[in-house]
């Protein structure tokens, strides 16, 4: 389904629901499981986020627990390249190297294999949204713990007013989303 950038962004704004106060009061959630319903806008999703990421030839792609993981294995496989899975604490079997960081609305601790990247691998990381950015930023810590270089931030939704570019920048200036609010 090739479809205008213009067109998938109002799709995807029109199939989003927001789900208010979760997970707690004031919170307006971006709810993407509408997304998942139609194969052929999800299809439409990864071959956009592959063509952004393309340019940049990353090694492979870090993909975030859990609705990193709900595109980012096609858009790797779509690409060529391994997905990196990011776990919370105690999730994954091998041996870890771990970041804690906070949320917008609490703490949290993820962790990725010691051997999920190679020495000087170039790694786009990919998430669902960017919302404050401390998800990101604690995976940019454990790619730099790797000795991998962080050459893009790829997200299908941005929460402009949380400012989550900020905690970006200094790790990677390029910073990708399908859709604004």
């Amino acid at each position: 389904m090739a479809i205008s950038e213009e067109i998938l962004e109002q799709t995807m704004k029109s199939t989003i629901r927001d789900i208010v106060d979760f997970p707690q009061p004031g919170i307006v959630f971006k709810d993407i499981t509408p997304l998942l319903k139609d194969p052929e806008l999800c299809k439409a999703i990864v071959q956009s986020i592959a063509a952004q990421l393309r340019p940049l030839k990353p090694d492979a792609l870090a993909c975030l627990d859990s609705r990193g993981f709900w595109f980012g294995l096609s858009i790797a496989m779509e690409l060529g390249i391994p997905m990196i899975p990011i776990r919370k604490k105690g999730k994954l079997p091998y041996e870890t190297v771990f970041e804690e960081y906070e949320l917008e609305y609490g703490t949290n601790t993820i962790e990725m294999h010691t051997d999920a990247i190679k020495p000087g691998w170039n790694v786009a990381i990919h998430d669902d949204i960017l919302a404050t950015g401390g998800t990101a930023e604690a995976t940019s810590k454990l790619i730099r713990k790797a000795k991998g270089n962080i050459v893009a931030y790829s997200f299908l939704i941005e929460l402009n007013f949380l400012n989550g570019k900020d905690k970006l920048e200094p790790y990677c200036s390029t910073v990708q989303s399908l859709i604004n609010y």
